[in-house]
């Protein structure tokens, strides 16, 4: 029996409010009826939604400030009620909801981040819908993903799902900024993601999330290389998540590429954050890139940072282009030893070679 397609649906704090400090409840039962309307199509349904801080702030009832800690104690007032309210607008239609908080460290550890696909696809196959968050009240810095934004598209990847919808207070991507910008037109589709693109995207829309365009952006070129297609819309419309999906909405699609087969490959694609960098020749990028190649000690050219064997680091191409990430098989020492030498000499110069590759194409992702 084939599973059914998998749409996740990203709600960013704007979308939630309508723009004020409170939830917007009205707005949230049309986005819980459209959700259901989905699951009627036959589409399994993933909501990753932003507003514990903002909810925290309504449930208060002394002002606070927003520093880090005051907006980790409001996440850990506002998500209760967060997920209470989803789950009463669920309620209506006979859907149940499940909760799932996240950090960047659930997903960068291979083990939790299969834990967390299974936790996952064991609520889709029992109807549950998924309600994710980051887990703000305990991340701190360097476990925290960030935004929702890249957080939807590690949950797109781990859902292995057909389409991730950006839901958020712009139509989309612009040529300039709407707000300020009167000729700024609609970018409609995406095939390339390039540096030009990326300086159209601004810091955030609004004082109320940490989202901006920019992490859009980044959000969706992750998940669009994991074969997933990605949507940026207004959220505020009128059957919105439904126009999406029947392709009549305004707003930016990007196409997703040929996603890779293997399960490592996609792991690396949605979580490991990079210890350091390897410099390779144009020789050594070009194996890569078109035959596919396993990475060489002799196309390494420079090391950069400090790394252990098995960490995941990046490889840069003589023009400083990010090319792949992989599983290195050697620290940064040992191939500051090696570099530039043929696989046969490995042996000879260090006391343990464990592999003759220095990232097996296999361990591998190209970018």
């Amino acid at each position: 029996m084939q599973r059914p397609h998998v749409v996740v649906v990203k709600l960013g704090t704007s979308v939630l409010t309508g723009g004020t400090d409170k939830l917007d409840k009205a707005h949230m039962v049309e986005l819980v009826r459209q959700c259901c309307e989905l699951k009627k199509q036959g589409y399994q349904v993933v909501l990753v939604s932003s507003g514990a801080v903002a909810a925290g702030r309504e449930q208060l009832i002394t002002p606070c400030g927003r520093s880090l800690i005051e907006k980790q104690m409001l996440a850990a007032i506002g998500q209760g009620h967060l997920i209470h309210t989803w789950q009463s607008l669920f309620a209506l239609y006979g859907i149940n909801v499940g909760q799932m908080l996240l950090t960047r460290a659930d997903v960068e550890d291979r083990e939790r981040y299969l834990n967390a696909r299974d936790t996952l696809n064991a609520l889709l196959a029992h109807n549950v819908v998924p309600i994710i968050n980051e887990n703000d009240a305990v991340a701190t810095t360097e476990i925290k993903v960030g935004d929702n934004d890249n957080l939807s598209a590690l949950v797109a990847i781990l859902a292995n799902a057909e389409k991730l919808l950006l839901l958020t207070d712009q139509e989309g991507l612009f040529t300039g900024d709407p707000r300020s910008d009167v000729n700024a037109t609609l970018i409609n589709e995406v095939s390339h993601i390039n540096d030009e693109l990326r300086e159209l995207a601004g810091g955030s829309g609004t004082s109320l999330g940490t989202g901006g365009m920019a992490t859009k952006l980044q959000a969706a070129d992750i998940a669009r290389r994991a074969g997933v297609e990605v949507i940026i819309a207004k959220g505020a419309g009128k059957n919105v998540i439904l126009n999406c999906m029947a392709d009549k909405l305004p707003g930016t699609r990007f196409l997703k590429l040929t996603a890779p087969k293997d399960g490592r490959k996609k792991w690396l694609l949605a979580g490991p954050k990079s210890s350091g960098q390897l410099v390779i020749d144009d020789g050594a990028s070009l194996a890569l890139q078109e035959r596919g190649a396993s990475l060489l000690a002799k196309g390494v050219r420079a090391v950069r940072g400090q790394f252990e064997r098995g960490d995941v680091i990046e490889v840069i191409s003589s023009e400083g282009q990010c090319i792949a990430k992989g599983l290195v098989n050697f620290n940064h020492q040992e191939i500051d030893t090696i570099k530039g030498c043929h696989s046969s000499q490995i042996a000879q110069l260090l006391v343990f070679a464990p592999s003759s590759e220095v990232i097996h194409r296999d361990d591998m992702i190209l970018l």
